[in-house]
């Protein structure tokens, strides 16, 4: 009966731990010539000969939504976006306010160094980018630790395995 305890308090911690280690971000060696990303939303993965430029940016769409993405332009055909999308409120600088409000919002980005007035508003579907492979990224730290990951495996030229897991 002791052994039927043991056994089962194992399977229960491997599955216990296996259940946390799908809600979590992370990154290992991969193919060394190779980024790849595994994500809720699928797979992605990029020779690193074949990478051209690595960026990050935000911009506003429709006055309403704030997107923070980053993007992987390659020799091919297909520009690889990952983005983090934020709501906005009444009172940002895309939404039609009244011009006092925007002065006070720009005179506030340049105290903390957000230029308000650079960034750049899209209309959907007006300004999509056609072949684009695209992926949302529910949380905007794991955004930035997807850039971190492409950009080091890049500059490094060393293979990674990045992945965010539900």
């Amino acid at each position: 009966m002791k052994n039927i305890f043991t056994s089962l308090t194992a399977i229960t911690l491997l599955l216990t731990t296996s259940l946390l280690a799908q809600n979590s971000t992370g990154e290992e060696n991969g193919s060394r010539r190779f980024w790849q990303a595994n994500l809720p939303g699928g797979n992605y993965v990029v020779a690193l000969s074949t990478i051209s430029s690595v960026s990050k940016h935000s911009y506003v769409i429709d006055g309403s939504l704030k997107i923070t993405e980053v993007v992987i332009d390659t020799t091919g055909n297909a520009l690889a976006r990952f983005y983090y999308i934020t709501p906005l409120t009444g009172d940002s600088p895309a939404s039609g306010i009244t011009e006092r409000s925007k002065e006070l919002l720009e005179k506030a980005g340049e105290r903390s160094g957000t230029g308000t007035s650079t960034l750049v508003a899209k209309q959907y579907p007006t300004t999509t980018h056609a072949k684009t492979v695209e992926f949302r990224i529910s949380d905007e730290e794991d955004l930035d630790q997807l850039l971190n990951s492409v950009r080091r495996s890049w500059m490094n030229n060393s293979g990674k395995k990045f992945t965010i897991a539900e």
